[in-house]
């Protein structure tokens, strides 16, 4: 039986990827876990592996196209009781489409062969049938209504349901009938299209002179950044809370702990086993005060709040033209040298598009430090479901009254951003207390 290979939805909010490259020719035999072709999505560049033998009978989709939507057809697989099959000529998809699953997904995809697991799953979850196919939008308005998207009835492109299809199902148009199959208005595609509509651009491009500009075409990356973020800042109900951390006892303990790291192994390197920052001691910092204050360990749903056990938190870490956030598991668990090391692994695998997406998505808070560019202070923005997010800025000298003398200080100005639908003034507080706590007095960090 002949079988689609389906674009897969590698991580929670794909729409959309890049395939970047075929490793095999349309023809080739494949067996199960061979790795077929590239995929690239907005976070990491991906194996796709087959998931079954067979003989890779047609390429619908060509190397290099971007913004193959999840559920696209990208390949048939003909199984081994099929023979060989006439390959047809291959059609190029629309960029933004979406195709609803006819049959199981031959492959797994995965940035490595050890992910196979991830990977498999995410090839089970393209063979679910039948699958509902709906803007995030659409489907967080659905849910919040108590609506079932299988009674609901898509106007957008082969069937996807839009937000305007949740409406017209919460208020019926009398004119809904009059709209043709597959149409939608422009509001409709706001999630699914272009971050802001082409009336938009007209307007921003009538401000500049013609060539005294150039274009940079959106990639996935930053596609998913501005998707992402203007949905955090317009549903999630921020507030702020900055508090003064005095860090010159963590600068002195800090040197003391790399002067007395021993060296990794004389055949190896001599490098030292570690070298811990200040943002290492900011993130074992949040997590013993999380594990303080259990309570601003939160995220928040329509039905419930999620209370979590453990202090998962994500680390901000720069690309060219984005950021991805890789989480430390467990980080209240975890010594400082320990922590140091795993997000300098973590960030040189991020740089280089080598992260699994088990190791960048999730995490229960995050930290962000723009103190090395010479920011004073920021507020950075919740990326949801996180309930918190903490922004450190540059530690500087400053003078401070002690004791009724004028003594210098090494001051970090530090900002929490908290959702107030999880977590309320008062808790904020606590836990920027507890934090400052423990940033204050560093030894209570290596108990």
């Amino acid at each position: 039986m002949a079988i689609e290979i389906l674009m897969p939805s590698l991580s929670p909010g794909m729409e959309e990827g890049k395939l970047a490259k075929w490793l095999v020719q349309e023809g080739a035999e494949v067996s199960a876990g061979d790795i077929i072709a590239e995929i690239e999505t907005d976070k990491a560049t991906l194996e796709f592996e087959a998931h079954q033998s067979g003989v890779l009978a047609r390429l619908i989709v060509p190397a290099g196209t971007d913004g193959v939507a999840v559920g696209t057809p990208l390949a048939v697989m003909a199984g081994d009781e099929d023979g060989e099959m006439e390959a047809g000529p291959a059609e190029t998809p629309e960029p933004h489409s979406t195709s609803p699953a006819r049959q199981p997904a031959a492959v797994t995809a995965s940035p490595g062969r050890d992910n196979a697991a991830t990977a498999e799953q995410a090839a089970m979850e393209s063979a679910n049938a039948p699958r509902i196919f709906m803007s995030p939008l659409a489907r967080r308005l659905a849910r919040e209504a108590g609506l079932d998207p299988a009674g609901l009835s898509g106007t957008g492109p082969r069937g996807r349901i839009l937000r305007a299809d949740v409406e017209a199902a919460l208020t019926p148009d009398k004119h809904a009938d009059a709209r043709p199959a597959g149409g939608s208005h422009a509001a409709d595609r706001e999630d699914t299209g272009p971050v802001s509509s082409p009336a938009d651009d007209d307007m921003v491009l009538k401000v500049f002179e013609e060539g005294s500009f150039r274009r940079v075409p959106h990639d996935s990356m930053r596609k998913t950044i501005a998707r992402r973020l203007t949905l955090a800042k317009t549903t999630i109900p921020h507030f702020y809370l900055t508090v003064n951390c005095e860090i010159d006892t963590l600068l002195e303990l800090r040197g003391r702990l790399n002067a007395a790291a021993p060296i990794k192994s004389a055949a190896e390197t001599s490098e030292p086993a570690y070298r811990i920052s200040v943002n290492d001691m900011v993130v074992k910092a949040l997590a013993s005060a999380l594990a303080a204050v259990p309570n601003a360990n939160a995220s928040w749903t329509e039905s419930e709040m999620l209370i979590h056990e453990h202090a998962d938190i994500a680390v901000a870490v720069a690309l060219d033209g984005g950021l991805i956030t890789p989480v430390v598991r467990r980080a209240e668990q975890k010594a400082i040298s320990v922590i140091s090391n795993e997000i300098r692994e973590l960030a040189r695998r991020a740089r280089n598009k080598e992260l699994r997406p088990e190791e960048y998505q999730g995490g229960t808070t995050a930290v962000s430090n723009l103190g090395m560019y010479g920011i004073s202070e920021f507020s950075a923005i919740i990326n949801p479901p996180h309930g918190t997010i903490l922004a450190i800025g540059e530690a500087v000298q400053k003078p401070v009254v002690k004791n009724g003398a004028i003594v210098p200080a090494t001051i970090m100005r530090v900002t929490l951003s908290a959702d107030h639908r999880a977590v309320d003034g008062a808790l904020g507080a606590q836990l920027l207390a507890a934090f400052r706590n423990g940033i204050e007095n560093p030894l209570s960090l290596l108990v």
